[in-house]
């Protein structure tokens, strides 16, 4: 009857509002607190001894004004139990109220000393919401001014939790407005290494005010130390959102390897970010492209050096269509030494939505052999007919490369021809024949392994062919013999008058038949009958005057005549 309060009163239903507001006005809460005292002297008369009755009677006596009778009754408690924490802390707020703070200091640091806060809330329930807000106050200044003092060492961690338990009990009376005492509080925890506490304290917080900044930053910190990297990464990039002046401090107070794991993970959401409208087919919302501008500019501020917050900002501005403001943060990016291939990327990028096809392709091709990956990541934002224009164009530029004997230089139009192309069969054979000059024979035959697995039809029988030998060639370079001769022997099977042509061309008509006269003189050692057998034929189609190989196929046939079919 004495916790009830007027805001409590209207909770019922409709129906029910207008007896809770009579039964909850002055009128009636004196009428209760008299009736309650009436009970209290009561059992105090059955059992003098009865603490809970006598703290009863203080409660009334409080609740009706009578603060002289509620504080004899107290102290009359108290003689009893000189270190009950419910009487120490009632006293405590009478003596705050009546203005003698020196002696409601000495009752506070009582209740501080017993530690048994946990069972003061339905004590202070009794009491006015201003009445508390004096206890709440003079609580929290004293945990500042202990924090303020503490000390390193073990005495800096009795400090700590001297200061812990003057915020709890300033919690408890604050009732609903504990936001700057629990986020006190909390760092206190985390200071003790209590990390789990202390976010319990930030949730309480961010249930209240979900919007706080203060608790975001603290939570997302204590995420990061308990190796729970996407949750802190959610909690800064809406800290950034609301007010990135006070997140940016606090990021470049972490240590470096913390704070790595924090731009990186703001750095990794913010492109998956940027990839999704891509693949959805939606625009960035505003509240997207607000938190990409918030950590771009963050990362800018965290280290200015760094060109990765110039170059999300261009992103962010491409996505949204703002080109010019892209640019601008793009020349931020290409002044420090050496530049960066990613921002001239970036820049050829806008060349090719301004409509310049040529310098667009020189300053994509940089990045073309430097980073693929991040070259993909570009050209998705391209269109498809954007896409099909940058890929002719670097084939052209590759082509007249390699044909002035620049294979080096080639090399990145040819990979832009083929990443902007879809990885073409014809684009993959010009970086394949471009990687043969430069001898990168294993990145050539893997582009024209794929050529070969994209057409694996005969609807263009000389082209496969020549992809045949190619890839033969390509496997002789590598000293793998046994599967050259299968590429050879299956493109002279498939049309013996082109491979032949192409073979003798090269490497030659010679080095073909002896590539096959080996092959088979292996596989006959091995007693591989009919794999030698098919070899022999196929050198012999490459060179029907072979005398090694004739002679190779009559000893086969005689090996072979115990009863082994080889045709």
């Amino acid at each position: 009857m004495l916790q009830r309060r007027p805001d409590l009163g209207l909770r019922g239903a409709p129906g029910c509002r207008s007896k809770a507001t009579e039964m909850s006005s002055p009128e009636a809460q004196e009428g209760d607190a008299h009736g309650v005292y009436q009970l209290a002297v009561l059992l105090m008369e059955l059992d003098r001894d009865d603490e809970a009755s006598s703290l009863l009677g203080a409660d009334a006596l409080y609740r009706l004004g009578r603060l002289e009778d509620a504080h004899k009754a107290l102290l009359l408690a108290l003689s009893r139990r000189p270190q009950a924490a419910p009487v120490l802390v009632r006293l405590a707020l009478l003596q705050l109220r009546r203005g003698f703070f020196y002696d409601a200091n000495q009752l506070v640091k009582k209740v501080v000393q017993s530690g048994d806060t946990a069972c003061l809330q339905p004590t202070l329930d009794v009491f006015h919401h201003e009445d508390r807000q004096l206890l709440r106050g003079h609580c929290h200044a004293r945990a500042l001014a202990i924090l303020r003092a503490r000390p390193s060492g073990a005495e800096g961690t009795a400090h700590t939790r001297e200061a812990i338990a003057y915020l709890s009990l300033a919690i408890f009376a604050a009732g609903s407005q504990a936001v700057e005492s629990l986020l006190t509080r909390a760092r206190c925890y985390g200071l003790l290494g209590q990390k789990k506490t202390a976010v319990f304290d930030f949730n309480s917080v961010l249930r209240a005010e979900p919007r706080n900044v203060q608790a975001l930053c603290g939570r997302a910190l204590l995420h990061l130390a308990l190796g729970q990297q996407k949750e802190a990464v959610d909690d800064i990039l809406l800290a950034l959102k609301l007010d990135p002046r006070m997140v940016v401090p606090e990021i470049r107070s972490l240590k470096p390897e913390a704070q790595a794991l924090i731009t990186q993970g703001l750095w990794s959401r913010c492109r998956a970010l940027l990839s999704q409208p891509l693949v959805t087919g939606a625009a960035l919302s505003d509240e997207d492209a607000q938190g990409l501008l918030a950590v771009g500019e963050a990362l800018i501020k965290i280290d200015a050096g760094q060109p990765r917050g110039h170059i999300l900002l261009a992103d962010a501005f491409t996505a949204m269509g703002s080109y010019e403001e892209a640019g601008t943060c793009l020349q931020n990016a290409l002044h420090p030494a050496p530049q960066s291939e990613a921002a001239r990327a970036r820049q050829g990028l806008l060349w090719l939505k301004k409509g310049h096809v040529p310098a667009a392709v020189r300053e994509l091709q940089c990045l073309a052999e430097a980073d693929a990956q991040e070259l993909g990541f570009l050209l998705q934002r391209l269109e498809a007919s954007e896409r099909q224009s940058l890929s002719q164009a670097a084939a052209q530029e590759a082509n007249t490369l390699l044909n002035s004997g620049h294979p080096g230089q080639a090399l990145g139009y040819c990979s832009l021809a083929v990443l902007a192309g879809g990885s073409s069969a014809h684009h993959l054979r010009l970086r394949a024949t471009c990687l043969a000059e430069l001898q990168e024979f294993d990145r050539a035959l893997a582009d024209l392994d794929h050529v070969l697995q994209l057409d694996v039809g005969d609807h263009n029988l000389p082209m496969r062919v020549q992809d045949l030998c190619s890839q033969g060639r390509l496997l002789l370079s590598l000293g793998d013999g046994a599967r050259a001769t299968g590429a050879f022997a299956q493109a002279l099977k498939l049309a013996p008058a082109l491979a032949q042509s192409s073979l003798w061309e090269q490497p030659g008509r010679g080095p073909t038949a002896q590539a096959f006269l080996y092959h088979g003189q292996t596989c006959l050692e091995e007693q591989r009958y009919a794999e030698a057998w098919t070899a022999v034929e196929s050198g012999l189609l490459a060179d029907p005057e072979h005398s090694g190989l004739k002679r190779l196929k009559a000893r086969i046939r005689r090996e072979a005549s115990l009863g082994c079919r080889l045709h």
